[in-house]
């Protein structure tokens, strides 16, 4: 039986980790594991390891060809990865760049993957925005309400493109302030 790959996306400060970490451990209780990677780590462990970078925001700053490199190297890692467990990828749908947006799972990262399923985790911007203003734990560039909106119409048009690429369904599950529980609870479902 095929191990499942699930793919969760979301713009910085949405809160797509929060809720993959809480419905894995929901379903723990209940006897189904999955492996949560974090495809940004991975990739910045690979840069790190190259001397390339030294802390993970410096990632978006490098050359598209540096990244779409790293990109393919932790695509390729996960794959493995997803040979022997059930995997659950945190990352992003695009990146935004100084010359654009990235695609964050391009054809040969899909490729390698093969998700089942990918999940769109939202919120409304202005929430989004203040979660990123008190988060003194990253350096983000400071996006206003429309360049998040900008950046979430990106994601779901990416969405549905890596989903015609490889089959996977496309789930979107918001998540706004207050409600973090009904967010999990549509995750968990989701995974099972």
């Amino acid at each position: 039986m095929k191990n499942k790959v699930v793919v969760i996306v979301g713009v910085p400060g949405v809160g797509s980790t929060t809720v993959t970490n809480k419905a894995i451990e929901e379903l723990k209780k209940e006897g189904i594991n999955y492996e949560i990677v974090n495809f940004g780590t991975v990739m910045f462990e690979i840069a790190k390891e190259e001397g390339l970078v030294e802390h993970r925001d410096q990632l978006r700053k490098l050359p598209p060809e540096e990244q779409k490199r790293i990109q393919r190297l932790a695509g390729r890692r996960i794959a493995e990865m997803a040979k022997t467990s059930n995997i659950v990828v945190d990352t992003h749908s695009t990146i935004k760049t100084p010359k654009g947006y990235l695609p964050g799972l391009p054809a040969w990262v899909l490729e390698e993957l093969k998700p089942d399923i990918i999940v769109l985790v939202e919120a409304d911007n202005d929430e989004i925005l203040m979660r990123r203003l008190k988060d003194e734990t990253r350096q983000r560039d400071f996006e206003s309400t429309e360049d998040i909106a900008e950046h979430m119409f990106m994601n779901r048009c990416a969405a549905m493109t890596y989903a015609v690429l490889t089959g996977a369904t496309v789930k979107i599950i918001k998540n706004n302030d207050f409600l973090l529980d009904k967010a999990v609870k549509e995750l968990v479902e989701v995974l099972k």
